[in-house]
C-alpha cells in the first residue's frame, strides 16, 4: 500500500466526470487499498479517485472510531465503505446546513446544505451489488464525495467559504465573549 498525493483545484482531472468501474481485478484493489490508506493518513473521512488524479468512480468512506464517534453514530463508526459506481437512489426532502472541508482543498471551509438522508447503491470493492442508507453526518460525506465523481467541489455549491484562520478567530472571539458573559 502507498499514500497517494492529494490534487487540488489547479489539477483538471478534479473537473472532469469520473469513467465507470468496470474492472474489480487487482489493479482495482490495490487503487482502494492506496485510497484508504491515504484518507486514514490524510486524516480525513471520505476520498474520491479522482482527489488522486484517478478518473474512476471509486471512493471509500470512514467515519472515526472513537469513543465519542461510537456514542454519536453507533454501529456506523469506524464502517469502512467502499463504494464502486455509486448512485443516490433516494434523497430526504429535508436539507440540512452544514460545515464542511475537503482534502483537495486544504486550509478551507464551507457552508453547505445537503440532504439529511440518502440512499446510495454500487459495488463493493469485488463488484457485487451494495445498498447504503445514511443519515446525517455520514450522508454528507458520501454526497460530498458522489460530487467529486461528477467534478463539481463543495465551494461550488457553499454559500459561503471562509479560511481556517477566520475560523480560528471567530473561535477566539466567541471564547472572550462568553468569559465576559
Amino acid at each position: 500500500m502507498a499514500v497517494l498525493e492529494i490534487i487540488q483545484p489547479d489539477n483538471p482531472i478534479l473537473r472532469k466526470k469520473a469513467i465507470r468501474v468496470d474492472d474489480f481485478g487487482a489493479s482495482f484493489q490495490k487503487l482502494v487499498d492506496d485510497m484508504v490508506e491515504t484518507m486514514l493518513d490524510a486524516p480525513g473521512v471520505g476520498l474520491a479517485a479522482p482527489q488522486v488524479a484517478i478518473s474512476r468512480r471509486v471512493i471509500v468512506v470512514r467515519l472515526p472510531d472513537d469513543e465519542d464517534a461510537r456514542e454519536e453514530y453507533g454501529e456506523m463508526a469506524g464502517v469502512l465503505h467502499v463504494v464502486a459506481n455509486p448512485k443516490i437512489t433516494k434523497q430526504s426532502r429535508e436539507m440540512v446546513e452544514g460545515v464542511e472541508a475537503c482534502l483537495s482543498i486544504p486550509g478551507y471551509f464551507g457552508s453547505v446544505d445537503r440532504h439529511e438522508t440518502i440512499v446510495i447503491t454500487g459495488q463493493d470493492r469485488h463488484g457485487q451489488p451494495l445498498r447504503i442508507k445514511a443519515q446525517g453526518w455520514l450522508a454528507r460525506v458520501f454526497q460530498h464525495e458522489i460530487d467529486h465523481l461528477e467534478g463539481r467541489l463543495y465551494t461550488d455549491i457553499a454559500s459561503r467559504v471562509w479560511t481556517a484562520e477566520e475560523m480560528a478567530k471567530q473561535h477566539e472571539a466567541a471564547a472572550e465573549d462568553s468569559e465576559k458573559g
